[in-house]
């Protein structure tokens, strides 16, 4: 086994990144980057805790990471399992990340910042959908931000239809609780309840 233990070791594999990996590199939103998130409608959110690290997918309307100011995107915090992981590593470690996907497009782009919660009453209320407020908005100010290259989307073939994997192949949501809990949760009425479920707790 070979480990690379030190930069040096790293980037004599690597070599020096080329000036269109440095140059995309903004310290504030511009206009290409607004348009990039104001059309995702699904970002991965990136936090670190005392417990380690966190990643957890956030998605609504096209344009849900709203653009407060060329520093500044809030991202309200909808209906979920109450885990609360993510809330909870910013409360202690304010350090996040966050990567917008964009239905059909391979450039990706990345947000790096620093985040915090805000529970101030109209601010919730701007963000209803459906006359139902999120608990709190997750404040995110900027240090870094930049498109990803469209390599792992074409790799991965993401939105090509005919890669699409047959739900049946995998097991359920309930099939796994089932397994997990000694029956105690889960099973098919889980899943069978599931959409109704779903639908009635989105917002």
């Amino acid at each position: 086994m070979s480990i690379i233990s030190s930069l040096e070791e790293l980037e004599a594999l690597y070599g020096e990144p080329g000036e269109a990996s440095t140059a995309k590199v903004a310290y504030e939103i511009t206009p290409e980057y607004q348009r990039f998130i104001e059309a995702s409608p699904f970002a991965a959110l990136a936090t670190s805790g005392p417990e380690g690290l966190d990643c957890s997918p956030r998605g609504d309307m096209a344009g849900f990471v709203r653009v407060q100011n060329s520093k500044t995107v809030m991202m309200p915090d909808r209906r979920g399992n109450n885990r609360v992981d993510s809330l909870r590593n910013i409360v202690r470690d304010p350090r996040v990340a966050l990567l917008f996907l964009i239905p059909g497009h391979g450039n990706t782009i990345r947000i790096n910042g620093r985040a915090h919660l805000d529970t101030d009453p109209e601010l919730l209320a701007s963000f209803a959908v459906k006359d139902k407020a999120p608990r709190s908005v997750v404040v995110i100010t900027i240090d870094e931000l930049y498109f990803q290259c469209a390599r792992a989307i074409v790799r991965s073939e993401l939105w090509n239809p005919e890669r699409h994997v047959e739900k049946s192949s995998l097991p359920t949501p309930g099939q796994i609780l089932a397994s997990m809990s000694d029956n105690r949760v889960g099973g098919p009425e889980y899943d069978q309840a599931w959409d109704a479920r779903a639908q009635k707790t989105l917002w």
